[in-house]
């Protein structure tokens, strides 16, 4: 099963509910509010990460800080395809090929395309968890 992750910063501060007392249970509340909302969208927590982020400190220095960031993941919507059910590439014609046979490739390759079944979405590309921290840090970095 392939997996589509989200990657979202933790809560920095903490939220006020009703009979919470002190700061430690404000910060509970906050971060049990976001992950109940992203649960019922769908998404599994995973779990949580502390990754350093540079930033730009001044005109020509920059400073290391860490940010905590929540990894998410939900079963991908449409399965990618098997590896026996890869699409054939298409056929390029060879120079010493005339245009009439060129065309007759084209159109050949035209109608296997339309045989194949139509789907709503781009199959999405697979990635590791590594690859989707990485984001996660690049768009930190990015605000």
């Amino acid at each position: 099963m392939t997996y589509e992750y989200k990657v979202v910063p933790s809560p920095t501060r903490g939220q006020k509910g009703k009979g919470i007392k002190g700061p430690e249970g404000r910060f509970a509340n906050a971060l049990e509010l976001h992950m109940n909302y992203l649960a019922g969208e769908g998404w599994e927590f995973v779990r949580a990460e502390t990754l350093p982020h540079e930033e730009r400190s001044g005109l020509t220095s920059t400073s290391t800080t860490y940010r905590t960031v929540l990894v998410y993941r939900r079963p991908a919507l449409t399965e990618p395809l098997d590896e026996t059910e890869t699409p054939e590439p298409a056929a390029l014609p060879s120079p010493e090929q005339s245009e009439d046979s060129a065309d007759q490739a084209v159109d050949a390759q035209e109608d296997t395309v339309s045989e194949a079944p139509e789907t709503d979405a781009e199959e999405p590309a697979e990635r590791d968890q590594d690859e989707v921290v990485r984001a996660g840090v690049q768009s930190l970095k990015q605000e």
